[in-house]
This record gives C-alpha cells, sequence and structure tokens, in this order.
C-alpha cells in the first residue's frame, strides 16, 4: 500500500504494509524507512487530539483514521508548519485566554440532570484544532477567536456556576461571534461531533441579552446601551 506524505513542498512516496491506522503507518515508515519524518502522537485513543492531520483534504486523527491506497497526508491548514506534519498550536490555544474560555467566578449552585447536558458535549474538546485548519475566517484573520475558543465561552457561559459571565460576552464581540460566517466546516471535521457553529448561535443569543448587537447592522458603540434608557447591558445569569 502506498501513501503520500506532505514534507516541505513536495509529496514523499512511501510503501506501507500490514497496518490499519494512519499512525501506524506513520510508525511504520520512521522505524523502518525514514527516521527523519516528524509527527505528533500522545494517546492512541482518539483523546489527546495530538495527532491531527489532513488526509485528501479533510482534517482527521492519525490514530483513527484507517489508512487507504493512495491518501495524500498533510499538515493542519492555518497553523505554522514546524517541520512535515508538526505544526505549531500555540497560537490557536491563546484564544482560549483572550476569550476568557475559563471560570472566572465559581457559584455554589445544584445542578439538574438538563443542567448537566447543556454543556456535556463541548466538554469533550479535545483541543486537536481541526475547526481551525478548517475554518475559512481564521485563514484570513488570524485575530478570530475562532472555533473551539468560542465553543469553550459557551460551556462556561451556560454553566450556572459560571458566577460572572459578562467578561466573556465582552470578550468575544471582537474578532468572535459577528466574524464567523456559519459555514459549519468546523462541525463537519470535530472528532468528538461538537458542533461550533451552533454554539456561536448560541454566543449570538446570549450576546443579544447583554446588550449587543451584529455590527453588520450599524454602529451603536457596541451594544444597545448606547441608547440610554433602561436597559444596561449587564444582566446576571
Amino acid at each position: 500500500m502506498k501513501i503520500k506524505v506532505q514534507r516541505e513542498n513536495e509529496l514523499t512516496e512511501y510503501e506501507v504494509e500490514s497496518v490499519l491506522t494512519l499512525l501506524e503507518a506513520l510508525e511504520q515508515i520512521k522505524s523502518a524507512q525514514d527516521a527523519s519524518l516528524a509527527f505528533t502522537h500522545g494517546c492512541r485513543s482518539s483523546v489527546c487530539g495530538s495527532c491531527a492531520v489532513r488526509v485528501n483534504g479533510k482534517e482527521v486523527l492519525a490514530c483513527a483514521h484507517k489508512v487507504q491506497e493512495g491518501d495524500v497526508v498533510e499538515p493542519l491548514r492555518n497553523l505554522p508548519v514546524v517541520r512535515d506534519l508538526v505544526v505549531d498550536m500555540e497560537r490557536s490555544l491563546q484564544t482560549n485566554k483572550r476569550s476568557h474560555a475559563y471560570l472566572e467566578r465559581y457559584n455554589e449552585v445544584s445542578l439538574t440532570h438538563e443542567d448537566e447536558k447543556l454543556n456535556a458535549l463541548q466538554s469533550d474538546c479535545i483541543l486537536c484544532n481541526s475547526c481551525y485548519s478548517v475554518c475559512p475566517v481564521y485563514s484570513v484573520n488570524e485575530d478570530f477567536l475562532g472555533p473551539f475558543a468560542l465553543t469553550r465561552v459557551w460551556k462556561y457561559v451556560s454553566d450556572k456556576r459560571e458566577g460572572k459571565p459578562k467578561p466573556k460576552i465582552d470578550a468575544i464581540q471582537q474578532n468572535g461571534v459577528w466574524d464567523c460566517t456559519l459555514c459549519n466546516e468546523c462541525t463537519l471535521v470535530c472528532p468528538q461531533g461538537i458542533s461550533p457553529k451552533q454554539d456561536i448561535e448560541k454566543l449570538r443569543a446570549k450576546s443579544a441579552q447583554f446588550g449587543y448587537m451584529d455590527p453588520n447592522f450599524g454602529s451603536f458603540g457596541g451594544g444597545f446601551e448606547s441608547f440610554g434608557g433602561g436597559f444596561d447591558g449587564s444582566p446576571q445569569f
């Protein structure tokens, strides 16, 4: 079985035998044919997300992809390539910090099973960067917060235990929820079945509750609070 791997600016063809997954194929190449081939992996169980690559133009986890004759393997897009299939994820991971995608103030509350279901799926994000690789907005705007950061923001603002949701909503107004094209490409490649598109739509609705609106509808200083009156843009949830 022959596969091609993107290295530098060219595709290198390798022949592999008796393998099931792409990760096994890459390891066979490295151990028996080309020790200089660089790729990353960790858990081998589709949990850590570190082995994400593109195969035939689609983002996959190497440890889960069943290798096929003629597969073309490339590094993720929209991320600096360190070497071969290894990319630098630091810039994308920093979006979690910029979007306040973490617990700001803990509220001691009891959760029902329905409360737990609100963000159970979002908690499964493995930060594999597949959604950033496929995102058309991130490809042209490196300041865009991006799919997994916004999904993690929804995870926290939808949680009753978060006692301070407003800083998160404030943080995602610029290069955030309104910049997404809702193309749904991120949903299609997520190995965990998460839909950042749906989470972003819910964050837009939540933003409206805090007095924000789509800037494409006009420039009103960032929110309805500019109009004065009783809407102060600071409800507590």
